[in-house]
């Protein structure tokens, strides 16, 4: 009994070892150190491997040209609407008709206004047209005037030269004639002649000296015709040089009104063009303001809305003053948009999965109301391409890449508080050649 008895007490006592060699590890040597050396000469080596600098910020989708963007469809007109061609969510084309308007100015009701408006033109065209016959016949009368003075004038200037002639002849007549009576006279009182003789000198004397005065009065009398003459055919000048300004003023003004009333033809003409509501391009519909017929639109309200359908899309940020000198035209920039699922290792963008990438195209030079910069971002063409399915306004969160750098570095500079390095995006060769 006694043997065995201690054959299980060293039974018992094997186990015990056995099991506290199991559970402590006694007698085996511990790895633990190696394992601590590894993982600081793999943490030694992390911190030397490349890390990329980053900017990181929201933004939205837009679009990079105008044109893309939501367009409003206004009236140029006021108007109510008499009837729809489209209804909210429909596809149309540019040129399109989105709405039918009528009239509601008592200005433009008349039917017939075009019809009446031309023939106000015609009638004005047509009183011009006689003012111009008029002048024409004023002048023609002007010239006539001016002829028939010119050869009165010439007639009255001949008569004025033999007038002035025969009145010499009669003051020759006249001294002869009082000569010889002197003499007479002188020869009666001597006793040579008798007195009939000194008066029949005497009567000759009487006769020259009353052609002498009627010559001379007939000169004068020809002299105050001709200034008569000049000035009844001036007044009769001026007074169709009257006539003719009169009715150039009047074609003058005819002319102001055929234009004014050619710009009223013209504005109807197209006003009754305005009566359909076109789109501007092609889009869908959305955001009716008006909800049915015999609604009135005020001129220059927006009456729906034109999403186009084929857009360049791109990407605004916002961006602190801080981050802006790190910003360059051509700089990298990679995006999660809200909606597409994406594992992103924020200084490892190669080893990220569902990123997009897109190129800095415009860096705005004014800040908004939140003090921050307005950055667009194009399409990288050189990267895998945007969604298709995209949406104005969709969120996006962007990461502007900069320079790479060592881990430890960059473990520093944030320690530190300092901005990332400043980087400048390489230049392609095209650019280098222009």
């Amino acid at each position: 009994m006694q043997d065995i008895k201690n054959r299980l007490e060293k039974e018992t006592l094997l186990k015990d070892i056995l099991a506290f060699s199991k559970i402590y590890r006694a007698d085996r040597k511990s790895r633990v150190k190696y394992w601590f050396y590894g993982a600081i000469g793999f943490m030694v080596l992390v911190l030397f491997l490349p890390w990329t600098q980053n900017i990181r910020a929201r933004g939205s989708i837009t679009t990079l040209r105008q044109e893309h963007r939501p367009q409003e469809l206004n009236s140029i007109i006021a108007g109510k609407v008499i009837k729809w061609y489209v209804k909210e969510g429909d596809i149309v084309n540019a040129g399109d008709t989105i709405a039918k308007l009528a009239e509601i100015k008592d200005a433009y009701l008349d039917p017939e206004l075009l019809d009446r408006t031309s023939e106000q033109i015609v009638a004005k065209k047509s009183g011009i047209s006689y003012y111009n016959n008029k002048v024409n016949a004023t002048e023609s009368q002007i010239n006539a005037l001016e002829n028939s003075l010119q050869l009165k004038l010439r007639q009255l200037q001949m008569k004025i030269i033999s007038d002035s002639m025969e009145a010499i002849a009669a003051t020759n007549d006249f001294n002869i004639a009082d000569a010889q009576y002197k003499r007479q006279r002188i020869m009666r009182d001597s006793g040579l002649v008798s007195l009939v003789q000194l008066e029949q000198r005497n009567q000759a004397f009487q006769s020259a000296l009353a052609k002498k005065m009627s010559a001379e009065i007939k000169f004068i009398n020809t002299r105050t015709e001709l200034n008569q003459v000049q000035q009844e055919y001036a007044e009769k000048i001026f007074k169709a040089l009257g006539e003719k300004a009169a009715a150039q003023s009047e074609i003058a003004t005819g002319n102001a009104e055929v234009s004014k009333l050619t710009n009223q033809f013209a504005n109807y003409t197209i006003r009754n063009g305005m009566y359909y509501l076109l789109a501007p391009q092609s889009g869908q519909v959305t955001q009716a303001t008006k909800a049915g017929l015999n609604e009135i639109i005020k001129e220059g309200e927006k009456i729906v809305e034109i999403i186009p359908l084929e857009v360049d899309y791109a990407v605004e940020m916002f961006v602190r003053p801080l981050d802006v000198p790190l910003l360059s035209k051509g700089q990298k920039v990679r995006f999660l948009f809200d909606g597409y699922p994406a594992i992103v290792f924020s200084g490892w963008p190669q080893a990220s999965y569902g990123l997009f990438s897109g190129n800095v195209v415009a860096i705005e030079n004014s800040v908004n109301k939140e003090g921050k910069f307005r950055i667009l971002i194009g399409e990288d063409s050189t990267y895998k391409p945007w969604p298709k399915t995209l949406r104005n306004g969709t969120g996006a969160s962007g990461i502007a890449l900069l320079k790479d750098v060592p881990i430890w570095y960059e473990l520093w500079r944030n320690i530190n508080g300092f901005p990332p390095d400043y980087y400048q995006a390489k230049e392609s060769k095209d650019e280098k050649n222009k």
